[in-house]
């Protein structure tokens, strides 16, 4: 027996397309809430430029694959307002400063998933490569879950983990939204929640419809739902027809469409995933010329999470941002890390001094109240 040491490992990067028709390719998704079909979806509908990272053996032969994607980011859009004002004003100059071509480890839409769990310091030690052969000065393992903290422990000698935005997630088990009412809330959230529904007896019935289908309102819901991306303060993937489209051809058995029409007219669409007893609430459109006055979001809440309970699903995951409503409604935080670290070694110590500047939740002084709330109150 030899013994020399076995040759080492060698990770590429390639695209996406070439590793559609492997084996391997949808094996490494097998049971995941994001399969091969999502990652295939955000890189044909979406503009991203999505590839993969190959760990492969002395004979070549694939071992393991880790989706990821280059993208470009401004770097202060969560930093303070000083610090934002400086980079508006030098981008008066140069258009394209602070930000940064980035590779980013993981899906752009959503939580990511490790798959190499077994390579994780091969692909640490040839992502610096990597990022700068492909022009990019920054690599991020984006919104990993905590599960996987332990196989991303390699990880953070080179990339230091920061908080990434968190999910929120609410245990099911209700009898019904009653039930969930006075057993999970407040007495003050409670009368404030029925205060809201109040408004709805005197405005024109609305109708929800639970469906599979989007393309039959498929120009309409993304109406809505650019209605509220253009809103919100922090932005990244922004959806296209076909995209949605995609959900209903593609993953069919697990999206669902939540529907609220009033006289006729599409007012409110919310798009979820199901997967092993959990619904995902991905995404949300209002119409804005309504909404406020009928309390839209709320009412969109309470008839998803009715139907939730009513299929006996076991916990409902709403996606990050809009944190003050889901404090009340009593939600508990799904914490995400981010692996940050630059491509270049010299780097570093700048990188170092600007992480508690450029960390997402810094846009979120509410956090921490969910923590000051105190335990989750879980149903009976």
């Amino acid at each position: 027996m030899s013994d020399r040491p076995a040759p080492a490992h060698r990770v590429r990067l390639v695209p996406q397309s070439v590793v559609r028709d492997w084996p391997l390719w949808p094996a490494v998704f097998a049971g995941r809430e994001r399969d091969h079909r999502d990652h295939e979806l955000v890189a044909d509908t979406l503009g991203f430029d999505c590839r993969v990272l190959v760990v492969e053996d002395a004979a070549g032969t694939a071992l393991a694959l880790q989706p990821c994607f280059f993208v470009e980011q401004d770097v202060v859009a969560t930093a303070p307002r000083f610090i934002r004002h400086f980079a508006a004003a030098l981008r008066r100059l140069f258009p394209r400063a602070l930000r940064l071509q980035m590779l980013m480890i993981g899906c752009a839409t959503g939580e990511s998933d490790l798959t190499a769990p077994d390579h994780v310091t091969e692909i640490v030690a040839a992502l610096p490569r990597l990022a700068r052969e492909h022009g990019a000065s920054l690599i991020v393992w984006k919104d990993m879950p905590v599960r996987h903290r332990a196989a991303l422990e390699p990880v953070r000698a080179r990339f230091p983990r920061i908080d990434g935005m968190p999910l929120t997630m609410l245990p099911l088990g209700y009898i019904d939204f009653e039930d969930y009412l006075a057993s999970h809330l407040s007495h003050a959230m409670r009368k404030n929640l029925r205060r809201k529904f109040r408004r709805l007896e005197t405005a024109p019935p609305i109708e929800f419809t639970a469906t599979t289908r989007i393309s039959d309102v498929l120009e309409e819901a993304h109406a809505l739902y650019l209605q509220v991306f253009d809103r919100a303060r922090l932005q990244f993937e922004k959806l296209t027809p076909e995209f949605l489209l995609g959900l209903e051809q593609r993953l069919g058995e697990r999206a669902r469409f939540f529907l609220w029409r009033q006289e006729g007219r599409l007012i409110a669409v919310s798009i979820c995933m199901l997967h092993e007893g959990v619904l995902r609430d991905e995404y949300l459109g209002l119409d804005y010329r309504v909404a406020l006055d009928l309390h839209l979001y709320y009412v969109t809440f309470r008839d998803v999470l009715s139907w939730a309970i009513t299929e006996g699903l076991l916990s409902y995951v709403s996606t990050p941002l809009n944190y003050e409503p889901k404090l009340h409604l009593g939600f508990a935080l799904e914490p995400l890390d981010l692996y940050v670290g630059p491509a270049a070694e010299w780097a570093r110590p700048f990188l170092h001094l600007a992480l508690p500047y450029i960390g997402p939740t810094r846009a979120e002084p509410i956090l921490p109240r969910f923590a000051e709330r105190g335990p989750l109150r879980k149903p009976q």
